[in-house]
């Protein structure tokens, strides 16, 4: 590492004011904060040094999805296979599902950091790190098969609109990942609420099956929305097991709970998440199952209703947003309660739509602010009556 440190400082001067590389100074100072922490001090105002900043945080939360993301691709691949009948081992499973998400990281990223590169070149600001998340995101909570280039469109129209219209990283009032699935969703109805879209179909370099024409293929949510036993690619019952390791059609990084709850463990170890938020969620969606249990399919466990679709990755990783969530300790079981609630709501009486996450949250993000206000005032009011009777 001192070999790199010395090679930045021996190049830092080219692309400091008066450099010939001087106009690319947001990118290399981006690259650099990355790679070390910042070696700056502030000259005014009260601070407190931690050598913990964002960027590092931001590297927690990707380390976290890495396992979704990693038996995301395998399910891919294995979803691919069932449907065709055909058997593959496991490493021609995931390297079929690893050329199938790697373009769509790789436009997600491409676009999104471009995009912010742009507008820190414009404003003469450092790069913004928040993008280092949401550019993983949100090839996970699409569609296998969600084309290229809506995925591009999608992207720039998150980062343009939910975050550098507001002022970049911090300041944006919605998730900027989930943004990009509604612009989808709205825009481009047919590419999430279509039912090839949920297994991919064609083979990539030898690797994988080619499905026939006109292939079908629905969520475990839309089965449970329309009242029917839930089956897979290759039309078996779906167990818990599967449920469990996320070998079912779905958005590829939301399946599998397990590697959902390996990086809830990690964002919980470290700090990045809030425990209060991310049981609220559950809290609230089990609660409103129980209010609207004779609605759901019968024989079916009503918690397995919170292992389908997005709720674990939701609770886990959207709804504990430092940015968008709500950031007081009572609030937080609000607002937690309030996307889980909301989400089994949207499920149960709205089954156009069986997933409901994408949307609780959404409106809980706005709502967030609105939240601590009552919560803050709240105290306010009641120290005052205290204040009141001492004297």
């Amino acid at each position: 590492m001192k070999i790199l440190r010395n090679y930045l400082n021996k190049i830092k001067p080219n692309f400091e004011e008066g450099g010939k590389l001087s106009a690319l100074r947001s990118v290399f100072d981006g690259m650099e904060t990355f790679l070390f922490v910042p070696n700056d001090t502030a000259k005014s105002g009260v601070n407190i040094h931690d050598a913990i900043d964002s960027k590092r945080i931001m590297s927690f939360v990707v380390i976290a999805l890495l396992p979704a993301l990693l038996v995301g691709m395998y399910n891919i691949g294995y979803q691919n296979f069932l449907a065709a009948g055909q058997e593959g081992t496991l490493i021609e499973m995931f390297l079929y599902g690893l050329l199938v998400m790697l373009p769509k990281i790789v436009v997600s990223y491409g676009v999104g950091l471009g995009i912010e590169f742009i507008a820190a070149q414009i404003k003469k600001e450092e790069i913004h790190e928040g993008f280092l998340v949401s550019g993983l995101l949100i090839p996970m909570i699409v569609p296998v098969g969600c084309p290229l280039w809506v995925l591009a469109i999608a992207t720039a129209f998150a980062v343009i609109f939910a975050k550098e219209v507001f002022g970049g990283t911090g300041m944006n009032i919605v998730n900027v990942a989930l943004i990009a699935r509604a612009f989808i969703f709205f825009a481009y109805p047919s590419v999430i609420s279509g039912d090839t879209v949920w297994v991919a179909t064609e083979s990539i370099f030898g690797l994988g099956c080619d499905l026939p024409d006109g292939y079908t293929c629905a969520t475990a949510l839309q089965f449970v929305a329309n009242g029917a036993e839930i089956t897979g690619a290759a039309g078996a019952a779906l167990s818990l097991s599967d449920m469990l390791w996320g070998l079912m059609p779905g958005s590829i990084g939301e399946t599998s709970v397990i590697a959902i709850a390996l990086g809830a463990v990690l964002l919980l170890w470290s700090g990045v998440a809030s425990w209060k938020t991310m049981l609220s969620v559950f809290v609230g969606g089990f609660v409103m199952l129980l209010v609207f249990g004779d609605k759901l399919p019968a024989g079916m466990p009503l918690w397995h209703n919170l292992l389908l679709g997005g709720f674990c990755f939701g609770a886990v990783f959207m709804a504990t947003d430092p940015v968008t969530s709500a950031r007081t300790e009572v609030g937080k079981y609000i607002y937690g309660f309030g996307i889980g609630a909301m989400t089994i709501i949207i499920r149960v009486l709205n089954p156009g739509y069986p997933e409901g996450m994408m949307l609780a949250i959404l409106l809980f993000n706005v709502t967030a602010p609105f939240i601590d206000y009552c919560v803050v005032q709240a105290n306010v009011n009641a120290r005052a009556r205290r204040l009141t009777k001492k004297n």
